[in-house]
């Protein structure tokens, strides 16, 4: 229990190092990437629903594939 609550304060500290040494750096976090981008992966998710269920599984591996991946981790952090 004990190495569970160091863990955690650990990976806290190293956030809010980074959180302070990464402008330094001339890079910043994109904080409102994922709420903006949530409708829009919302939507998308939507559409391959609906193709599941009238094409089948083959129907959207062949279409959705592209959409699913909405959520692109290397935008949350950008060069400035």
């Amino acid at each position: 229990m004990f190495h569970l609550i160091r863990l955690i304060i650990w990976v806290a500290g190293l956030a809010v190092v980074a959180y302070f040494v990464l402008p330094y750096f001339g890079y910043e976090l994109n904080i409102d990437y994922f709420q903006k981008t949530q409708a829009e992966c919302r939507n998308r998710l939507s559409e391959c629903q609906k193709i599941l269920i009238n094409k089948g599984v083959e129907g959207a591996k062949e279409q959705c594939l592209k959409q699913l991946s909405c959520v692109d981790p290397s935008l949350f952090i950008k060069k400035k």
